[in-house]
């Protein structure tokens, strides 16, 4: 069965039916408490998927930002967010706006900016261009958008000296994302950093785009090609290593969206899923086996911290917060809110940006005022919607751990 298939005829018919309309995911939902364009997840979810019959007869489901609270709260088991992005990719697949297309595209994004990094850093600044690019594109002028780097990892890796000291742990496999290959490169220099003071030798293979952008936008069949080979280039690394990341979304989509949303049953992203975890996560499993070095330094600060939705659909709890908790001074307020509003590239777009601002108005307010100078959260895209709406700069967790261990900034 083709991915197109699966969404068509499949739709996660398994838990239809469990649905029992007691309206909990109406609750939880941050969307429809904000707009009236979008009816909620029950009525677009479970409730229209008795009568889709392989069709979308309600649009409004592309006003489901997918981040998952539906399925979270309910009670029943019903997978809501996936009947909605299954719905999302039939309604889309005769009709997809380049400018979806376009966003989808986040390794081309980063391969085309990176020689041009000052250039197209100045051009996302000014508003003329922007205004431009919203009005031909359909990209929101004021959405937040990645720093271009002059440097990628890859060529980062290829120009720095071997550690100088010799592995004692044996190798692990960093993945980094596409954002961490190309936009946000400082944070996946501080997770190599940590990963070899840890003992590790850290092999990071080749490695493309996960997916994650064509799938939340309804491209499967791209979204299937993506993730598989990607699967592949981390497998060519050894396969049996475990897999680390500080991208918690493309994580997700390794360990259960690819298989859950777009039907992905291939051995090679089952071996790969299973073997694949976030940063903080592993991290404080070494600590529960008592196999973390916890010399930190003592940093005397309270951060205000954000779960994105991403993570928390992946069941593992915040192990962010009790990580950082480690480092002696440190306290972390938890920002207790289901979503940023960003949603992958839900709030980039024209007439979603606004709608994506009401979603993040409470947590971008109680970063400011927990801490108008730091902020933490696990995802990419998340991090750049709360600096870019709060002013407050925001980072993953490693970089406060890379700081605890008091070792040098990358070079």
């Amino acid at each position: 069965m083709t991915d197109k298939s699966y969404a068509e005829e499949q739709l996660t018919r398994a838990t239809l039916d469990h649905c029992v309309k007691c309206t909990i995911c109406e609750t939880a939902c941050p969307v429809s408490a904000v707009t009236p364009l979008f009816p909620g997840p029950k009525f677009v979810g479970p409730q229209a998927e008795r009568f889709r019959n392989g069709l979308s007869v309600d649009h409004s489901v592309d006003y489901c930002s997918s981040c998952g609270a539906c399925t979270l709260a309910c009670p029943q088991g019903v997978q809501i967010a996936e009947l909605n992005s299954q719905a999302r990719a039939v309604m889309k697949k005769n009709h997809m706006p380049l400018r979806d297309q376009l966003v989808s595209r986040t390794t081309l994004m980063g391969t085309f900016m990176t020689p041009v990094a000052p250039i197209a850093n100045m051009a996302l600044d000014m508003k003329p261009v922007r205004t431009i690019v919203e009005k031909v594109v359909g990209i929101h002028r004021n959405a937040p958008m990645p720093t271009a780097r002059t440097q990628t990892l890859a060529g980062w890796l290829k120009k720095r000296p071997k550690p100088a000291e010799p592995a004692t742990r044996g190798p692990i496999v960093y993945f980094h994302g596409c954002a961490g290959g190309y936009f946000e490169t400082e944070t996946s220099k501080k997770a190599i950093l940590v990963l070899e003071h840890l003992g590790y030798e850290v092999l990071v293979p080749k490695q493309g785009c996960c997916g994650l952008a064509q799938q939340s936008n309804g491209l499967f069949e791209g979204a299937t090609k993506s993730v598989l080979k990607l699967c592949e280039q981390l497998r060519s690394a050894g396969k049996d290593l475990t897999i680390v990341s500080t991208s918690g979304s493309c994580a997700g989509m390794l360990k259960h969206e690819a298989h859950e949303i777009m039907g992905v049953n291939a051995e090679e992203l089952h071996d790969v899923g299973a073997r694949t975890r976030e940063m903080s996560e592993f991290l404080l499993d070494l600590y529960e086996a008592g196999e973390l070095d916890t010399n930190f330094e003592r940093n005397d600060i309270t951060i205000p911290y954000h779960a994105p939705c991403q993570l928390k659909s992946q069941g593992m709890g915040m192990p962010a917060i009790a990580l950082m908790e480690l480092i002696p001074g440190v306290s972390v307020v938890e920002s207790g809110q289901a979503c940023c509003g960003i949603a992958g590239t839900y709030g980039l777009k024209k007439e979603k940006y606004d709608i994506a601002q009401a979603v993040g108005a409470a947590l971008f307010k109680m970063v400011k005022e927990t801490n108008p100078d730091l902020a933490v959260c696990d995802t990419e895209t998340c991090r750049w919607q709360i600096e870019a709406s709060s002013g407050v700069k925001t980072v993953h967790p490693i970089w406060l751990i890379h700081q605890a261990y008091g070792l040098p900034d990358p070079r």
